[in-house]
């Protein structure tokens, strides 16, 4: 089969827009300037339903405070399912929404965040600094 031909010119990109609906980016940057503890937004997940367990219990860990994989798996009644805990929070669709980056290790460190270890390691900051 004939390979097409690369174009002559480079193709125009549009300005790309949020995938985010206008208020939940507000809320986010609500977020960002202290002004919002915990998100009130509807969401539909979507997930096995140990993930959605994983996912929702998030919420029960307060602004400016961390828990541990452990913890969360003896929340969901599964305390040696810490890695499973950790699995799913890999997954979380909505990161920040659904707080998993106040999880961290049993030893205190900051352990994974799919969108990085050093957007995990500010979040807490900004949550640790704007609680004082």
């Amino acid at each position: 089969m004939p390979r097409a031909p690369y174009p002559r010119t480079a193709p125009v990109i549009a300005t790309r827009k949020s995938p985010l609906p206008e208020d939940i980016k507000d809320r986010v940057m609500e977020y960002f300037e202290g002004k919002l503890r915990k998100f009130e937004i509807p969401f539909i997940l979507s997930g096995t339903d140990f993930e959605k367990k994983v996912w929702l219990t998030l919420n029960e860990i307060s602004y400016g405070q961390t828990r541990t994989y452990k913890w969360l798996a003896e929340r969901l009644g599964s305390p040696r399912s810490a890695r499973a805990v950790g699995q799913a929070l890999g997954k979380n669709p909505l990161p920040i929404i659904l707080p998993c980056h106040r999880v961290i290790q049993s030893d205190g460190k900051l352990g994974g965040y799919s969108p990085g270890v050093g957007i995990k390691r500010r979040l807490l900051e900004l949550e640790y600094y704007s609680s004082l």
